[in-house]
């Protein structure tokens, strides 16, 4: 019998769910189709309410309108993220005729005081806006009283990353919020925390007895953590000029996934066990200084047998942009578990390959018995963790090759996510959601975490303020400093390539000592 990924759920309490930037992308794109598979599987309370807040000329039927006819769109459009194929009527009408609109400008203190009368009992505010909208907001809500619980009624904010563009504002950031709502009620949420295959890295490691034992110094030689993406910065070039890769992915996407694979055991997975444990391993890891991180930008190329432009020639980005869409760094972690193992982290446009994974690599055997037959030391073990793409988990071990003698040869077993559990829409802001109306902030995260992400690479946002990153053309692994960062440890990343399967790739040299 294939499982459930819902069967271990109950419907998320009534709410009302206020959504600021009700007619921006974010809504329609992944939101309202979040709450349609929710709606879907049974988990939203019947009595759900939405209410869009905007500035946009709209009534009640008009966005209910829009809403409808983008989610029909994305439905019927196999590269969208929803992938619902059919709107089903049963779940999306009585859902919709729970839709209502409220015109106004969050700059603006009266659309607070309007918004008051139409919000009673349990509400969860999301802002689904741009990040220098937050403090406003949260400034409006508790202005007007909306974020004061009572009478057993819970009031919850909403806010997407980033939080904060450097250790200053992340901290600035945190004191408006928290001087209008408790921590408790602040659900900082980053999408990747939605992916399954994320979620599954705390069950790969604390469910199976075989991982745990080797799961530290004594057996793991280095971890790499990849975020490769083909696509260039399509259409967000203003975005992307202020933010930049390290900003946009490593403090939060990357370090999500550092945190859940290096971590030590919670004492149990309840929300604050789970939170403490993350928090505990990046306050560990050291401020990143600029020898040992690469930035790069990527210039014109070829992928998938297309010319590429230039990131500088992209719409939106100046001509002379030192932006970079390219961050690769070392990382250190104080911690007796990993005293000597380095994790190197990588993140960029434009790449040969779409794929995030995590390799950890382990350390040869002890006893070199064996060699293969061209008498070369054998590729050590490999547990390769695919986040994205074929998602799933790859173990590389070595076996004896055929034939006389004692030669060695690589072999892989392949778990593939699709092959055991069926397919269901998702967006990746289902159970997110889902969470944050249910109360459990297990995936968000906390304001410690985040303020111990950016101290992290405030050494990098300081030193890349001024110079040039290095280019690398589209369609390629990336500049070719960051394959100097690994060299000088002995060591080369993991082959982006096109064919996971293809991929058996040992160090270019004995590890370090």
């Amino acid at each position: 019998m294939t499982p459930s990924p819902t069967a271990a759920c109950a419907a998320a309490p009534p709410c009302t769910l206020v959504i600021f930037g009700a007619a921006g992308d974010l809504t329609k794109r992944l939101l309202v189709p979040s709450l349609y598979d929710l709606a879907a599987a049974g988990l939203l309370d019947g009595s759900m309410r939405v209410l869009g807040v905007d500035r946009a000329d709209l009534t009640d039927a008009s966005w209910a309108e829009g809403i409808t006819r983008s989610l029909h769109e994305l439905a019927a459009d196999p590269g969208a993220e929803f992938n619902a194929g059919t709107i089903r009527d049963e779940v999306w009408n009585p859902l919709r005729a729970r839709l209502s609109y409220l015109k106004g400008d969050i700059t603006e203190a009266s659309t607070f005081e309007a918004l008051r009368a139409h919000v009673s009992g349990n509400a969860v505010f999301y802002c689904a806006v741009s990040s220098r909208f937050f403090a406003p907001i949260a400034e409006g809500l508790g202005r007007v009283g909306l974020l004061e619980e009572g009478e057993g009624a819970f009031r919850r904010l909403v806010v997407e990353k980033p939080f904060g563009s450097d250790l200053a504002s992340a901290r600035a950031l945190d004191a408006e919020l928290l001087s209008v709502a408790g921590e408790s009620q602040i659900y900082r949420i980053d999408h990747f925390l939605g992916k399954e295959t994320v979620q599954a890295i705390l069950a790969l490691r604390f469910a199976n007895r075989i991982f745990e034992p080797i799961w530290s110094a004594e057996h793991i030689d280095h971890v790499e953590i990849t975020a490769a993406e083909t696509l260039g910065v399509e259409g967000r070039g203003q975005f992307y000029e202020q933010a930049g890769a390290l900003r946009d992915m490593v403090p939060n996407h990357l370090f999500q996934l550092l945190s859940m694979l290096a971590m030590e055991p919670p004492e149990s997975f309840a929300e604050k066990p789970v939170r403490d444990a993350k928090a505990k391993l990046l306050a560990a890891v050291r401020p990143v200084q600029p020898g040992d991180a690469v930035r790069g930008q990527y210039g014109a190329g070829v992928l998938n047998d297309e010319a590429r432009p230039a990131y500088r020639a992209e719409p939106d980005v100046a001509p002379n942009s030192e932006t970079e869409t390219y961050a690769a760094l070392k990382l250190t972690i104080d911690a007796p578990r990993w005293e000597g193992v380095p994790f190197y982290l990588r993140s960029g446009k434009r790449m040969t390959a779409h794929r995030t994974e995590i390799v950890v690599t382990f350390k040869p055997a002890s006893h070199a018995l064996f060699a293969e037959a061209d008498g070369a030391a054998p590729a050590p073990n490999r547990l390769i963790i695919q986040i994205d793409g074929e998602k799933g988990l790859r173990t590389e071990l070595q076996t004896k090759r055929p034939g006389p003698g004692q030669t060695l040869a690589p072999v892989a077993e392949v778990y593939r996510h699709d092959d055991f559990f069926r397919r269901t829409p998702n967006v990746g802001y289902e159970m997110l959601l889902h969470a944050c109306m249910s109360g459990d902030a297990t995936l968000f995260q906390r304001a410690d975490s985040i303020e111990s992400a950016w101290a992290v690479v405030e050494p990098l946002i300081e030193a890349w303020a001024k110079g040039s990153p290095e280019l690398y053309p589209a369609g390629s692994d990336g500049p070719a400093g960051a394959d100097a960062l690994l060299a000088r440890d002995g060591r080369r990343w993991t082959k982006l390539g096109d064919d996971p399967d293809a991929r058996v790739d040992g160090p270019a040299a004995e590890p370090a000592a």
